[in-house]
């Protein structure tokens, strides 16, 4: 560990330019990013004193194929992006986790006791808590720390905030006390169990482990214990296309029923068969039994399983197009992806409040002008938050100002595709 003042003036020297150019990228955010550092800094030495500090990030993610699949043991295309949660620490004497984000209270979790507590489901604690004791119960060291976190992942856009903040403790973790030798994909693992269990909230797999493990990857979950990831080595920017991730703007309130129904539904699918997943039911026999699939389960169910096993099919086409250099295939299955999502899995707008469609009206907007230019398609989860566009650089900014014209400016942001997934940056 460095001092944090000798840190301080380091970034104010520009000594780490280098290393922020390899985490973010973009030539036009390292000033910012600078700037962020050197304030982060300032910020933790005000709340802990001057000292030893390290600093850690975990970015946020976009999902670029398979939507809604992880949950049904299926394979997704998914990246990091250079926006990210940044964290000064530094290992405390005491059996306790002081964190505080950037506006937000103070954090104080007493690590004596790691038990799930009813009482801090959907809460940053909960998080904690629960990666704390998933990293111990899989015979690593745990600790105490302080740190100040700073996030500029954009909260409830579609990016994976939460899983951006449980890879940044369990990052944290594995170098205060374990050095950095817990591999990105249990971090992830252990991640969801924390979210799953701690926080409450029944998600999948692929947000935390695109967090965590960096860069363009191909993930098949067929056996969620032991994923084969494979990471996709392409270059957007030599297809000269920029990643544009919109916020619509709409609100998340009331939407955990869309969200929880779209994995039920899927497995009363799934359980027609005797199965427990869509991946271990046959597309054939799928498609064989429809009839009898609408009369047990109904409409919708039988629409989302649809959209499962072709967009399962997506991924892998997805894949092989950006190895074999088909950047129009790709974005052809990119468009194919978020037509699927409106229509069959249904994940754009809830059917309880039909005036306010503002995934809708984003994806008709792109629709109008992107023929020739790009692809657009529903981003994560679905029914408010982001869309996702891969854009022409000649026509990014024709794309921005339509889309910020929209949402507001400041809605559209073109983003990269960084190599890295949860890091100790010094």
């Amino acid at each position: 560990m460095e001092h944090s003042t000798t840190l301080l003036q380091e970034f104010a020297a520009q000594k780490y330019q280098g290393r922020l150019a390899e985490i973010y990228i973009s030539q036009n955010v390292l000033a910012y990013q600078a700037k962020r550092y050197q304030e982060a800094i300032r910020k933790f030495e005000e709340l802990y004193g001057p000292g030893e500090a390290e600093i850690y990030s975990a970015p946020g993610r976009s999902e670029v194929g398979g939507n809604h699949t992880d949950h049904q043991h299926g394979e997704v295309l998914a990246a990091s992006i250079n926006l990210d949660a940044i964290a000064v620490v530094r290992k405390s004497g005491k059996n306790q986790i002081q964190l505080l984000s950037d506006g937000y209270p103070m954090i104080t979790a007493d690590l004596s006791s790691l038990e799930n507590k009813k009482e801090e489901e959907g809460t940053s604690i909960g998080l904690i808590r629960g990666m704390v004791y998933g990293l111990k119960k899989n015979g690593h060291q745990v600790g105490g720390f302080q740190a100040y976190v700073t996030s500029d992942v954009l909260n409830g856009a579609g990016m994976s905030s939460s899983a951006a903040f449980e890879v940044l403790v369990g990052t944290i973790l594995s170098g205060l006390y374990n050095d950095m030798s817990i591999s990105p994909i249990e971090i992830a693992q252990v991640a969801q169990y924390a979210e799953n269990v701690y926080f409450g909230k029944p998600c999948g797999l692929m947000d935390q482990m695109a967090c965590s493990v960096g860069g363009l990857i191909h993930i098949d979950f067929a056996d969620p214990s032991n994923p084969i990831v494979e990471k996709v080595g392409v270059d957007f920017s030599a297809y000269r296309h920029s990643l544009c991730i919109t916020d619509t703007k709409g609100s998340h309130a009331d939407l955990t029923d869309d969200y929880a129904q779209i994995p039920q539904e899927m497995k009363k699918v799934a359980a027609f068969f005797g199965k427990g997943f869509l991946r271990e039911v046959t597309p054939e026999d799928f498609y064989k039994d429809i009839p009898k699939l609408r009369k047990k389960c109904g409409d919708r169910p039988v629409l989302r399983a649809l959209h499962f096993f072709e967009e399962d099919k997506r991924v892998e086409r997805e894949v092989s197009c950006l190895k074999e250099g088909d950047f129009q295939g790709f974005l052809q299955a990119v468009k194919e992806s978020g037509d699927s999502s409106f229509k069959y899995l249904q994940n754009i707008y809830t059917n309880k409040d039909v005036q306010n469609q503002s995934v809708s009206i984003g994806l008709a907007a792109s629709d109008s002008i992107l023929p020739g230019h790009g692809a657009s398609r529903v981003h994560g989860g679905g029914f408010a938050g982001t869309i996702q566009a891969f854009v022409a650089d000649d026509f990014v900014e024709g794309y921005r100002k339509m889309l910020d014209g929209i949402y507001g400016e400041g809605s559209c942001h073109v983003l990269k595709v960084r190599p890295f997934g949860g890091i100790r940056v010094v």
